[in-house]
């Protein structure tokens, strides 16, 4: 029999991996987040993340459906959406939140584009956008501390003032009831420090607060999670877990968390002070630890739909939103800025592609 030879168009190497595997494993790599957000809060975290990923996965099926397309939730995409929705949500959340939120993210962020492939924002971020704008009071009142813990990480305020809820009640009530990046940026407000400082009796508390937000004690709260905050955004630690797994099997590359993360430190580190009260070279692990940048810097960031194929293009979006989230959340409305930097970088990602293309070989200039 002759050697029958095949002729197709490139690529012409092919691997195992395929659309199922990715999204599976990246679903694995999230566990350990949720173990951690189940240990702190109890059962209703696992709720909640189910909630929002079968509500996906429902939404998903429907409308393909009706497309008159092949159903394929099996790939894990959608479960992936709605689990990544739901871990931007905190876990005093009301129940439809989530739902509303997949419902969103897959119909209108996904499906609406013509599926997976096609859509040019991350789903999960454009839904808790959208949850954001729409329900504002939901997405940020309502929080729980973790098990044995204050909502801020500042567990032992007697480093900051003996009785501190006499001696200043509306410092006592920040610390006490605040999420950290909550903290931080309500003092860069010179007014809120003033007054805090005049019940104190001219006590620089609004200083010691920021101090003690960079002390290794609170560090360690915000690397293992007892802390408040989202549910997918509690322990640092259980996200590097997972990143470092997606890492050794080769799902995500490295260019964009580093880059990230490091445009964050060394941002945070000139700019990231309080005025009156200077920096400290602790600050840098504090933004990094603090709110969803773990989060967004490994999985949301490294979406392959919505970011550069190039690797300069990487560079630069990497760069783009750790600029992007320092500026948020130093000089914004917002504490955090982690979903509307990658979403701003999701719509310039076409434009990076085009400007980083590498030329072909041979071609010459018009």
């Amino acid at each position: 029999m002759k050697d029958k030879y095949i002729v197709s168009p490139a690529p012409h190497v092919h691997d195992k991996t395929t659309v199922k595997n990715v999204m599976w494993n990246v679903i694995i790599a999230l566990i350990p987040a949720l173990i951690f957000a189940v240990y702190h809060w109890g059962l209703r975290a696992l709720i909640l993340t189910l909630t929002g990923a079968i509500a996906a996965v429902i939404t998903e099926a429907l409308i393909q459906k009706l497309r008159k397309v092949p159903v394929s939730v099996h790939d894990g995409s959608a479960f992936l959406t709605g689990m990544l929705l739901a871990y931007n949500i905190h876990v005093g959340a009301p129940i439809w939140l989530p739902i509303v939120g997949s419902v969103f993210a897959i119909g209108v962020g996904k499906q609406v584009f013509g599926g997976l492939g096609n859509n040019p924002v991350n789903p999960a971020l454009l839904g808790r956008a959208f949850l954001l704008a729409s329900w504002p009071t939901q997405m940020t009142a309502g929080w729980v501390a973790a098990k044995n813990s204050a909502m801020s990480g500042l567990n032992n305020l007697s480093r900051i003032a003996t009785n501190l809820e006499e001696l200043s009640p509306k410092a006592y009530e920040l610390v006490t009831g605040a999420t950290p990046l909550k903290v931080a940026q309500s003092l860069r407000d010179s007014s809120f420090v003033a007054d805090i400082n005049a019940q104190a009796g001219g006590l620089d508390v609004g200083g010691r607060i920021f101090g003690a937000l960079t002390e290794m004690e609170t560090l360690k709260s915000l690397f293992w999670g007892n802390i408040g905050g989202c549910i997918g955004e509690v322990s640092a630690f259980a996200l590097l877990l997972g990143a470092a797994y997606l890492l050794y099997k080769n799902i995500i590359e490295w260019r964009i968390p580093l880059y990230y993360i490091g445009t964050v430190f060394v941002l945070s580190l000139a700019f990231g002070g309080i005025p009156g009260s200077g920096s400290s070279v602790m600050l840098p692990f504090f933004h990094i630890f603090a709110g969803g940048l773990m989060l967004g810097a490994f999985f949301m960031a490294t979406d392959y739909t919505t970011t550069p194929i190039t690797k300069k293009g990487r560079i630069i979006f990497g760069i783009g939103c750790g600029l992007l989230t320092i500026v948020i959340r130093l000089v914004g409305g917002y504490p955090e800025g982690v979903s509307y930097s990658i979403l701003f970088m999701n719509v310039m990602t076409p434009l990076i592609d085009r400007l980083t293309m590498p030329k072909a070989f041979g071609s010459v200039k018009k």
